[in-house]
């Protein structure tokens, strides 16, 4: 008993880093802008696609296509802002604009969702690769090979957001545009600047974690309907606008999907997830690293 126990929690660190992943770039996006970005998902199953094209045609291993989706995705983040989110973000009545934000996100999603449908046909892909099927053997725990890959990318990944955020000008400057736009304004920060950065990144994050969840998860135009959910969770989990948290919540979110197996079927492996998700938010409504508001 113990032996599976110990099973099932490695097998949740190692997917609810990759979940982590995802939730930092919607953490990110909803911590400076203030968006919640309902195509959050939609650009991760993109970016599972752009991995999947890296592979088959350029014979690149998925775990670099992985890293090589960032670039473009954050060009193509910081296209959307311009276009689309900047129009509807900054000045004018505040809940007209989250009325609108969050129409053109679900928006953005709806065609997302739809044109990948209509142009890739819903068929789902998959990458093979040699470790995708092997494992680790840590005494009597087996760890996928895939999946700790995966995960020990995303630990990568999420440390060099952090290591931006925190010790870089831009960095600062992003957070100080999160904290305080009026102010950060005040000292000749351009915070609609600071705003696509953030998408850009947030967007470039969720690619790349992505690409890390094509090596063992297939690949279809509806899959972001079953992470979607859990980002938001995750986010909250952690407290808005907290990356660290987000962080921590995606980690949570997997360990408590992969334990809720040891009594549930794989198909109510999401009830243990949102239990936790209203235990903390009963116990604690701010978040595991929020901060309470106060009204005076």
């Amino acid at each position: 008993m113990i032996a599976e126990l110990v099973q099932y929690v490695a097998t949740g660190l190692l997917v609810g880093g990759v979940y982590a992943l995802m939730s930092i770039g919607l953490g990110l996006v909803f911590g400076v802008m203030r968006v919640v970005n309902f195509a959050h998902g939609d650009f991760m199953m993109l970016g599972m696609y752009l991995t999947y094209f890296y592979a088959v045609s350029g014979h690149v291993d998925p775990l670099l296509g992985a890293v090589l989706t960032l670039p473009p995705f954050f060009l193509l983040g910081v296209l959307v802002h311009r276009a689309v989110l900047g129009r509807v973000t900054g000045g004018g009545d505040p809940g007209r604009q989250q009325d609108a934000q969050l129409i053109v996100t679900l928006g953005l999603s709806l065609i997302i969702t739809n044109a990948t449908t209509m142009i890739l046909t819903p068929t789902p892909r998959g990458i093979r690769t040699a470790y995708a099927t092997q494992a680790f053997a840590v005494g009597p725990v087996l760890l996928n090979q895939a999946r700790a890959y995966a995960f020990l990318m995303a630990l990568v990944l999420a440390a060099a957001v952090y290591v931006f955020l925190t010790r870089t000008d831009l960095g600062k400057a992003l957070r100080a545009a999160a904290d305080d736009p009026e102010a950060a304004g005040y000292q000749g920060i351009d915070v609609r600047a600071m705003h696509g950065l953030a998408f850009g990144t947030g967007i470039a994050l969720v690619a790349a974690a992505g690409g890390l969840l094509a090596t063992y998860h297939p690949i279809e135009p509806n899959v972001a309907v079953n992470f979607i959910v859990l980002m938001f969770v995750a986010v909250v989990l952690g407290g808005l606008g907290s990356i660290p948290g987000a962080f921590v919540g995606g980690i949570v979110i997997g360990l408590v999907q992969s334990l809720t197996l040891l009594v549930l079927p794989f198909q109510l492996q999401n009830t243990g997830v949102f239990i936790a998700f209203l235990l903390v938010l009963y116990l604690r409504p701010q978040g595991l690293f929020g901060r309470r508001l106060r009204t005076v």
